[in-house]
């Protein structure tokens, strides 16, 4: 596979080619996200709310969701609740606080069952307020409570000699009266806004009013991540390990696969493309018989054989011929050499030379790529490499012609071997370019292109 960038028809083959693999994989991490699932309990979270009264600035509340998850209300919350096994350091880890809109504090515990969850909601929500308010008593002012009650009763007492000198005062019979009396009421009024404002700014006043809104109700389906979840998101992982995977051993995959990239490595040109049909490997185990199940027994980033018949692929056949002989300047041997494992190639080589007539001018040698070595010099005058693409490395070829070159021999041109899948043959007679005999490689025929 080269460096293109990844197209989608990329994508879609790697999964027509390889679906099976892919939903093996998936199923494989949906298993292993439910064995994870029952390593761990399930969970269950809900939430209790408590209501802060009065004017709260945003820093205020962030303390108070401080104070709510302290460690002195946990241990305070484990104390009252006498779980088992259970101290104030791991209720502290269960527990999580959050300002919300309207100066509301939103406690959330998460416990092992529906109940407990609501229990340790509950509990922490009381002891919150319950240090709160402690918080607020401690640090309030004695002197200026005290100020502040004299001020109260002071402005009782003025209210109270007020309403006195309005019944005192001559009621309504002159201008003047009915005036003094409008403005003792409006003095006494104002001096009861002043003490209820006054009473609205104390902030220990604001935070002793803190309430718990309910108890907190109890959770219906548990905490995320679910059993399910868990199970979709390893499905869902290995998937996309699966292509990951594929993907790059595709792109490191250096293998010459086009008619160019073959003609560099074995340093000769490519005189056609010849296909033979296409066959399934003899079962030969266990293993052959599970890549075959899971369709990995051919390539996914080759091109999908396309259908031919016997008629086509004898043209073929009978046209590279005719390319062997227009590049030898007389009839001449040829050694066709073969890479020892390559089926494919093979057997089009066989074909070749059964399509090259009854001389024989054309003979087989197969080469191991490991350790190439060509049959000397006999009569041939060179060497006609048969190849399927990508199989081998460019370096593997290259051997081959450093082996035809230490054997006195020169690559005189290049088959690239597919498969097809086989066709009907053609029912309604040969075709006109098939209507004459084989080529043989020194015969006198024209070539063709493909």
């Amino acid at each position: 596979m080269s460096d293109d960038t990844i197209r989608l028809v990329t994508i879609g083959r790697m999964v027509r080619r390889r679906w099976r693999l892919l939903v093996l994989l998936a199923l494989v991490g949906a298993l292993a996200g439910y064995g994870t699932s029952l390593l761990f309990p399930p969970r269950y979270t809900t939430s209790a709310s408590v209501l802060l009264p009065g004017a709260w600035e945003e820093r205020e509340l962030l303390t108070q969701t401080e104070i709510a998850t302290s460690s002195v209300v946990a241990d305070r919350a484990a104390a009252k609740l006498g779980w088992a096994g259970v101290d104030g350091r791991e209720l502290r880890d269960r527990v999580s606080a959050r300002a919300a809109d309207g100066n509301i504090i939103d406690i959330s515990g998460t416990a092992e069952t529906p109940e407990r969850a609501q229990q340790l909601s509950d509990q922490v929500a009381r002891q919150f307020v319950s240090f709160a308010t402690e918080i607020v008593g401690d640090n309030t002012d004695p002197e200026a409570a005290a100020q502040l009650e004299a001020l109260r009763q002071t402005v009782k007492q003025t209210s109270r000699r007020i309403t006195e000198l309005a019944g005192a005062a001559d009621p309504g019979r002159t201008v003047e009266s009915v005036q003094a009396r409008t403005d003792l009421e409006k003095l006494r009024t104002t001096l009861q806004e002043a003490i209820t404002k006054l009473d609205q700014a104390d902030p220990a006043a604001n935070k002793a009013g803190m309430v718990v809104m309910g108890p907190a109700p109890r959770p219906a389906g548990e905490a995320p991540p679910t059993r399910t979840q868990l199970a979709a998101g390893g499905a869902l992982l290995f998937l996309l390990l699966g292509f990951i995977g594929l993907l790059t051993a595709a792109r490191l995959n250096r293998r010459p696969r086009t008619e160019p990239e073959i003609a560099a490595a074995l340093g000769s040109a490519v005189l056609g493309s010849v296909d033979v049909p296409e066959e399934r490997p003899q079962d030969r185990g266990p293993r052959t018989r599970i890549r075959r199940l899971l369709g990995i027994d051919v390539r996914w980033d080759m091109p999908a054989p396309h259908s031919s018949d016997e008629t086509a692929r004898q043209l073929r056949y009978r046209r590279v011929c005719a390319r062997v002989r227009d590049r030898l300047p007389a009839p001449r041997r040829l050694l066709v050499v073969v890479p020892d494992g390559d089926g494919t190639a093979r057997r089009a080589a066989e074909q070749l030379v059964a399509a090259a007539g009854s001389d024989p001018l054309l003979r087989v040698a197969e080469v191991s790529l490991s350790e190439p070595v060509v049959p000397d010099r006999e009569h041939e005058s060179g060497v006609l490499a048969v190849v399927s693409a990508g199989r081998w490395t460019a370096g593997e070829l290259a051997g081959v012609t450093e082996a035809c070159a230490d054997a006195r021999h020169k690559v005189v041109g290049i088959v690239v071997a597919g498969t097809v899948r086989v066709r009907a043959a053609r029912s309604a007679g040969r075709p006109r370019d098939a209507a004459g005999p084989p080529l043989a490689v020194g015969a006198d025929a024209g070539g063709g292109t493909r």
